[in-house]
């Protein structure tokens, strides 16, 4: 197979993963290397289906073992199947790079033969960019759950950031999708690469310092950093019943535990037909960018999950972004005075962000701070107005102060860009959960598992014939068709035994090893 043949199948394949959206670390140039880094390096530029093309995504191949429900590449879909050699990525990622193409390379695959067997293709790719070209720019390596911990360790010296997919927010939901994987095997990998970037650190500063009266030996080579830009890991949403509630309680534990950078939500999207997944899309987008937007909340403006969601009500507001309904909901708060109010008290105001709170604390040391002056800050003045005061003077003049008057003025449609699946006419309107859908990938697959089905059972391997298919077809159209889908029982059964899952099932192992 031809190498743009593979770079066209691979780096399809491999939309489904999602970058990360910034390298976060800086590496200098170096003479006699090639490239650098910096911690905003990764700016985004969308491909037509709303891929990040800055970094050359690909997968090492998509021939898996696996049989996961939700995957293009599982093991029983007809695809097409490719696999880079480890020289034949690693010259193709130099050659984009010197074309100004890309700043880095993100890297992950199938499971071929074993998750060992994978690890080890993937460390003589990065190793031969790292060693033998002299590549210093920025690298995301997928960890394979199930790989043995040394093989992550020669992994993690060689990237920039490493990620292993939780894929599904529950155990429950796990075993139903994914039975071939197992919540140890994810979270092993996770905790080890935790705990070698904590111990990595620590030997670097102590070495910094010079707190040894031995004589200083330079080691003959330097070794790399271990996984300097962090770790991260993704969640695919909506593909199984679990709550907003679950999912944010998930993503809390992992940051408190794991100490990762980032959880990544994914919008589940309909690639396979199988009894066991809903066929709903466009409407997970919606749910994906709240989902988003809290977890800004938990990461960055000092809020707690309970204080974003509740077990009474599980889900995000659809029409309200999850600051403004805290806000809403916290009238006895507001309104705030701009000129006097700490910190913590800014970052609570709808449209005032993280920079901008800061800005306000400083500004104010000079000037008194009204309408024009909050403008020119960046504030988004429209929304903040209706939760402060500018010098005493209440800047929401007019509206009603009520939840009821306030939440009509914030409500807005979610407009999450027009790149990609959002580019696509939907349905409108709330979709029933088993509806199906047709998408480009179905259609493949489907094409795909027809022309195997043709080769098997054609005249000469002693099957049915061309007329025969079509009139088993027929007969079958017009016999009783078995409703293979879950019935209504079932899938309110599977609701209530994740919830319990979700919140307690990862969240154990996460606290206890």
């Amino acid at each position: 197979m031809e190498l743009i043949e593979k770079l066209e199948i691979l780096a399809d394949a491999a939309k489904y993963d999602v970058a990360c959206t910034s390298s976060g670390i800086d590496r200098g140039a170096q003479k006699g290397k090639l490239g650098n880094t910096l911690a905003a390096g990764c700016c985004h530029s969308f491909a037509a289906d709303g891929r990040c093309i800055t970094l050359l995504k690909v997968l090492m191949t998509n021939v898996c073992v696996y049989d996961c429900a939700y995957c293009a590449n599982r093991a029983s879909n007809e695809v097409p199947r490719a696999a880079f050699k480890p020289r034949e990525l690693a010259d193709l990622t130099i050659a984009f790079y010197r074309r100004n193409y890309i700043e880095g390379l993100f890297l992950s695959s199938g499971v071929i033969r074993s998750p060992d067997y994978t690890t080890e293709l993937m460390i003589q790719t990065l190793s031969l960019l790292r060693e033998e070209h002299g590549f210093r720019g920025y690298i995301h390596a997928k960890a394979v759950p199930g790989t043995s911990l040394e093989l992550v360790q020669q992994l993690g010296h060689l990237a920039d950031r490493m990620s292993v997919n939780m894929e599904l927010p529950s155990q429950k939901s796990l075993a139903l999708l994914a039975p071939e994987k197992d919540k140890q095997q994810i979270i092993a990998p996770m905790r080890q690469i935790r705990d070698n970037i904590a111990v990595d650190k620590d030997t670097r500063a102590l070495v910094r310092r010079g707190t040894t009266y031995m004589k200083q030996v330079v080691p003959k080579k330097k070794e790399r950093a271990f996984v300097p830009a962090g770790q991260s890991t993704q969640m695919i949403v909506g593909a199984t019943p679990e709550s907003d509630f679950q999912i944010l309680n998930l993503s809390a534990a992992l940051y408190r535990t794991l100490s990762l950078k980032r959880v990544f939500f994914s919008a589940y999207t309909p690639v396979n037909d199988d009894a066991r997944l809903p066929s709903t899309d466009g409407v997970q987008l919606n749910r994906e960018h709240r989902l988003y937007q809290a977890d800004w909340l938990l990461r960055f403006y000092r809020f707690d999950v309970t204080e974003i969601i509740d077990e009474k009500h599980p889900f995000l507001d659809p029409e309200v972004d999850p600051k403004a309904n805290w806000a809403l909901n916290h009238l006895d708060f507001f309104p705030v005075e701009v000129n006097k109010a700490p910190l913590d008290a800014l970052l609570r105001v709808p449209g005032i962000g993280v920079k901008g709170a800061r800005s306000i604390v400083r500004a104010r040391r000079t000037t008194c701070l009204r309408e024009q002056e909050l403008r020119k800050l960046g504030i988004a003045y429209k929304r903040a107005r209706f939760f402060i005061t500018c010098n005493g003077s209440y800047a929401g003049q007019g509206a009603d102060f009520s939840r009821e008057g306030l939440r009509a003025q914030l409500v807005a449609p979610i407009e999450g860009g027009k790149h990609g699946r959002r580019a696509d006419k939907t349905i409108p309107g709330q979709m029933s959960l088993f509806d199906s859908i047709e998408t480009p990938e179905k259609k493949r697959i489907a094409d795909g598992a027809a022309r195997a089905r043709a080769l098997d059972s054609g005249p000469a391997a002693g099957g049915a014939g061309a007329a025969d298919t079509a009139d088993g077809e027929r007969s079958s159209a017009a016999g009783e068709t078995v409703d293979k889908r879950p019935s209504a029982a079932d899938v309110a059964n599977s609701k209530r035994s994740s919830a319990a899952d979700g919140v307690y099932g990862w969240q154990r192992a996460l606290e206890h090893p």
